[in-house]
C-alpha cells in the first residue's frame, strides 16, 4: 500500500488533518480528521513510501509500548478507514 500523492498530512487549527491538493482537493472535498497516533503512522506511511501493516505496527511498537498483537489490530483498523476514504491505494 501507499498513501496517494494528492493527499497530504496538515496541522489545521490545532488539529490533524489529511486533505488533497489539486483536483483531489474538489474531489475530495473534505478534511478527514486524525488523532496524534494516527498522523504520527500517517508520517511513517509518508515516509516508507510502500508499506504494509506489519511495518506500521512495528513501528508503533518500537514508538508506544504496546504489544504486537495490539498494534497489528489497531494500524489495520486505521487501514481499513484510509481505504474506505480513498487517501492510500
Amino acid at each position: 500500500m501507499r498513501i496517494k500523492k494528492e493527499f497530504v498530512l496538515r496541522e489545521v487549527c490545532g488539529e490533524h488533518v489529511i486533505t488533497g491538493e489539486g483536483l483531489a482537493a474538489v474531489n475530495f472535498g473534505r478534511l478527514l480528521a486524525l488523532n496524534e497516533t494516527a498522523a504520527w503512522l500517517w508520517k511513517q506511511a509518508d515516509a516508507m513510501g510502500d508499506f504494509t501493516v506489519e511495518q506500521l505496527a512495528d513501528k508503533l511498537c518500537e514508538e508506544y509500548e504496546v504489544s504486537n498483537d495490539v498494534a497489528k489490530e489497531d494500524v489495520a483498523k486505521i487501514i481499513n478507514q484510509w481505504q474506505k476514504e480513498g487517501v492510500i491505494e
